[in-house]
């Protein structure tokens, strides 16, 4: 699921006694059982309350189905399907899902991510000097599908091919504002389609939250008027993660995220400064452009086996030009940090909360699942 800035938070984070079945083992730890248990399937349920000026007070249900039988033998990764629906007292609706299923023993994989949103957003215009009294409303629908299938290269070497779909309805703009001119490519709505490829190296210890390992991934994007697409460009990204362990308890991890679009690009499919994942501490979309870089550091305390602690830095900033993108100039930096909770002890749930804070006022709390990276 992706990840949405919470600036007063009303979820009930220990929620476990009031939606699992829970036992205290000897060891003293809450352990939450699942709502669904087969010889094939495990489901493990989460419920979803939050507060955001974006949606007002939302509410929904989520879950991770695990597929017991389908597992990746080589690093012993369950096949899963994490799904979310949430409804917000502003009207809003945001349904995903994202399925992760190996074949073969691990030797393919298929990474899949859908979502449905009728969600009104914010908008200050394009680049990274945009001044918050540009702030303006508008209204989206949104139908995104994207499925990566890999091979595996061994030892943690893969590589694949993607299809990538995405319609992004405008419905209502700020009458006389920048969206209303028609000057923003995707003002009055776009879709991207095409297909890409995909590389990478992976060799995290886990997934949800990794103590050890690293990850390299290239992925090239086409969006093509030959598939559909209202708009044609090209999106590449590199992303590297590495976990180095510093102490039996603590990890320093870090990730450098840089994206280069080139062509006919729509704001929807531009690079997005701000969230849960990227740069925490700014609103998502706070600053867009074609090209991005975003460094970050975190440091993790794991001081209880279902507890950890967490710190983290970052800057980095957005550019219409790749060639101006690492001068240094409009750095966007944030620091912040946060706890985790792991719902189950043999299962790599996690959920986490963290607060960080920019520059010029931008600050945000954020509810997730799992490592931010």
């Amino acid at each position: 699921m992706k990840k949405y800035i919470l600036y007063t938070i009303v979820f009930t984070f220990f929620m476990s006694s009031a939606v699992f079945a829970q036992a205290k083992n000897e060891d003293g730890f809450i352990q939450s059982d699942t709502i669904r248990q087969g010889k094939n399937v495990q489901l493990v349920a989460l419920p979803i309350i939050f507060y955001t000026p974006e949606t007002k007070f939302g509410f929904g249900g989520g879950g991770q189905l695990f597929l017991l039988n389908q597992t990746n033998e080589y690093n012993q990764r369950l096949s899963n399907i994490f799904f979310s629906a949430i409804y917000t007292s502003e009207g809003q609706f945001i349904f995903e899902a994202t399925p992760q299923i190996y074949l073969g023993s691990g030797n393919y994989f298929i990474d899949m991510f859908y979502t449905f949103r009728i969600f009104p957003n914010s908008f200050w215009g394009i680049g990274a000097t945009t001044p918050e009294d540009n702030k303006e409303s508008y209204n989206q629908t949104t139908n995104k599908f994207d499925i990566t299938l890999l091979k595996r290269l061994p030892p943690n070497l893969n590589f694949g091919l993607s299809l990538n779909f995405a319609n992004y309805k405008i419905t209502e703009v700020l009458e006389g504002g920048i969206l209303d001119s028609g000057a923003v490519p995707g003002s009055d709505g776009a879709t991207i389609s095409g297909m890409g490829a995909v590389f990478n190296l992976d060799s995290r210890d886990d997934i949800g939250a990794p103590q050890a390992g690293n990850y390299l991934s290239l992925a090239a994007r086409f969006s093509s008027e030959l598939f559909g697409a209202t708009h044609a460009f090209n999106k590449f990204i590199l992303d590297l993660r590495t976990y180095q362990r510093i102490a039996k308890k603590s990890i320093l991890a870090f990730r450098l995220y840089i994206e280069n679009n080139y062509g006919d690009v729509p704001f929807q499919g531009m690079a997005s400064y701000g969230g849960s994942k990227y740069a925490r501490g700014y609103f998502n979309g706070r600053f867009i452009d074609k090209h991005m870089y975003i460094l970050q550091a975190e440091y993790r305390w794991r001081f209880k086996e279902r507890w950890t602690l967490a710190g983290f830095g970052l800057f980095g900033s957005v550019n219409d030009e790749a060639g101006d993108l690492f001068s240094f100039n409009n750095l966007k930096p944030s620091f912040g940090g946060g706890i985790r909770f792991k719902l189950i002890k043999d299962k790599s749930t996690w959920l986490r909360l963290d607060y960080g804070k920019g520059i010029d006022g931008q600050s945000g709390i954020y509810f997730g699942v799992n490592e931010a990276f």
